[in-house]
């Protein structure tokens, strides 16, 4: 081979090599931290109990006597193509650990009745698969990456009664001697948790807790969800973010915390606020979007935003929140306010500066109404012989049916708020949040800027009835080029000055460059 030869087969070597090296620094730059920092994550919670869960007589409930089958690691997969589709980059994987079965609420066991620290739920695995238990979670969550979706695990806050049988060391003792029940939770019992430091990070409880991060790192997961973080103190947190982070850079915290959580969940429970939580390592918390139903006035979401950007911006690491409008833990928009509400929070969670956040079921229009809610049951694989569920929100106690109906409505509205998300990225989720001045406090109002573009966001939160309104917009010269991209009334635009008769629930949006 000619000296020439080499030298050019060389060059393409170095060259390829640099491409490589190049692809590599983005893709670990493209974390699920990264995204979520800079409010590029789009979040669909799901129950792999119940995701793709296979009911066949349509009662509501897995009869597993008839052949029906319970949703799994390996048959969740069939729909990640479906949420692909939707745009979703994220999943929020509610709890996937063992269950307790004794003093149990609901026929499985509620997700959140913590058993075991280091092993998956069976209840979760195929038992046709020829896969280990470890080796199918790993499975469905390498299939996500494969389509570029990132996964948040839960983190439960509370043990299960089977874990106190296990190990009383673990729990606080109420006055008889039994272990605690924390607020109402009547499945769960409160874990033991030192005030000293040096103590609380050489305990049981804080090794089993390095045990769960080390067991979701090696299974691939992207993120952790800390149920109720508000129960376990500050350093605690810092102690296991930190641990976890040494483990895989990049690793997500999200915290289940709110500005409205201002109280320990009982008297003998730590309390650690947000801004606390926020100081010890998460990225991110769930603030009040869930007080949308409570909302009447454009001040109401005005102050909650301003005043949430600024305590963000007063971290050295970038902080963000999601859109929790609707969680498990929330009753069902449509319950609230029909197909309109949840509209509204579809076009919400589009265009504020925050994480687009939905339960499963919630594009599909499920109201999470159950017909066999609280009914003595069939079979029970529990202490539990009713199904337990909490009406109007996503069964998380038993064997259930898969979430949705056959309505397309909320999620063509989905469709297109993310069409504009996805065209105004930067505007959105770099832009300022400016709210608008207007003559009508039911009308929410706001412009989202960044550098020459913009756009404005109006929503007749009135429900019921026609609302007249006169708004300024900023920012609006002769030369302005205004678009209107969602446009149910026929308002007019005026030099700065929109006007309209607006329908109950009415959305308009329009952009300026």
């Amino acid at each position: 081979m000619s000296l020439k030869k080499i030298f050019i087969l060389t060059c393409l070597f170095l060259f390829q090599s640099v491409i490589v090296f190049a692809q590599e620094n983005v893709e670990n730059k493209s974390d699920l931290r990264e995204l979520f920092q800079n409010n590029k994550a789009v979040i669909y919670s799901i129950n792999l109990r119940t995701f793709n869960a296979n009911d066949k007589n349509g009662n509501g409930i897995i009869d597993f006597y008839e052949g029906e089958t319970p949703g799994s690691f390996i048959n969740a997969i069939d729909r990640l193509d479906e949420l692909k589709k939707l745009e979703i980059n994220t999943i929020h994987l509610l709890p996937i650990t063992p269950v307790g079965k004794i003093k149990a609420l609901g026929t499985a066991g509620s997700l959140y009745a913590l058993a075991d620290f280091h092993s998956v739920n069976l209840q979760l695995v195929d038992a046709q698969s020829d896969l280990s238990p470890k080796e199918q979670a790993k499975k469905f969550i390498d299939e996500c990456h494969n389509r570029g979706i990132k996964v948040i695990v839960d983190l439960p806050s509370c043990g299960a009664y089977d874990l106190y049988i296990n190990r009383p060391d673990l729990f606080v003792l109420s006055e008889d001697g039994s272990p605690f029940i924390p607020a109402d939770w009547m499945d769960v019992r409160l874990f033991k948790i030192s005030d000293k430091p040096t103590e609380l990070l050489s305990s049981d409880i804080f090794v089993l807790h390095k045990i769960f991060v080390n067991y979701m790192i090696n299974i691939g997961v992207d993120g952790i969800r800390a149920d109720v973080a508000t129960l376990k103190p500050y350093i605690f947190w810092k102690e296991l973010i930190s641990y976890a982070r040494s483990k895989k850079e990049g690793l997500l915290f999200l915290a289940e915390a709110s500005e409205s959580w201002t109280k320990p969940a009982s008297d003998k429970a730590f309390f650690t606020d947000y801004k606390k939580l926020l100081e010890a390592g998460f990225d991110g918390y769930y603030g009040d979007f869930f007080e949308l139903k409570n909302w009447k006035k454009m001040k109401n979401l005005s102050d909650s935003i301003i005043n949430r950007q600024k305590i963000l911006n007063k971290y050295s690491d970038k902080k963000s929140v999601i859109g929790s409008f609707e969680t498990h833990d929330e009753v069902s928009p449509l319950l609230i306010g029909g197909e309109n509400f949840s509209k509204i929070i579809i076009w919400l969670n589009a265009t504020l500066p925050l994480n687009p956040y939905y339960v499963d079921g919630f594009l599909q229009a499920d109201d999470y109404m159950y017909e066999y809610s609280n009914k003595k049951a069939n079979e029970t694989y529990t202490d539990d012989e009713f199904y337990y569920v909490h009406q109007g929100q996503i069964d998380i106690f038993n064997f259930s049916r898969k979430p949705g109906t056959d309505s397309k409505i909320l999620i063509d509205e989905h469709v297109l708020a993310m069409r504009l998300r996805n065209s105004y990225l930067d505007v959105i989720t770099k832009g300022s949040f400016v709210p608008l001045k207007s003559d009508n406090e039911r009308i929410f109002a706001f412009q989202r800027i960044y550098k020459d573009k913009s756009i404005v966001v109006i929503i007749n939160r009135n429900l019921i009835n026609s609302e007249n309104v006169n708004i300024k917009v900023k920012k609006i010269s002769k030369k302005s080029k205004i678009n209107f991209i969602k446009d149910i009334d026929s308002g007019k635009l005026v030099k700065s000055t929109y006007t309209a008769k607006m329908r109950p629930a009415s959305i308009v949006i329009f952009s300026i460059n």
